[in-house]
């Protein structure tokens, strides 16, 4: 009884039969394909000049300046950005959808458009 015991466990420690263990070991070695994504050509505004890419960093006015983006009909998907460092006087863009650039320098929380 204690050896159907040991070969059981034995059999559960090692994971069955050998052709089983060898699909494992080819499993884990199969080649793994990665997904390429396609470059991108840089994005043009309304006049055909290339934006420049610039990371998204939010800042103390971002929502402010968004609403007055919004009013003067521009909606962006990423948000107005700050382009200076934080500090007394702060300068936002936002890419509006139709590909036009909104503008507005904030100082001391008081923002006007650019």
């Amino acid at each position: 009884m204690k050896r159907l015991l040991l070969a059981v466990m034995c059999v559960a420690v090692l994971g069955g039969c050998s052709s089983a263990r060898k699909q494992k070991v080819a499993a884990r070695q199969a080649p793994v394909k990665v997904a390429v994504a396609p470059v991108q050509a840089p994005a043009l505004d309304a006049k055909g000049q290339p934006i420049a890419h610039v990371p998204f960093r939010p800042g103390i006015s971002s929502v402010t300046v968004e609403n007055m983006a919004k009013k003067q009909g521009c909606k962006g998907g990423v948000g107005a950005g700050l382009m200076t460092p934080p500090g007394p006087v702060e300068v936002y863009r936002m890419v509006c959808d139709n590909r036009t650039i909104f503008q507005a320098k904030c100082e001391l929380r008081q923002c006007k458009a650019i």
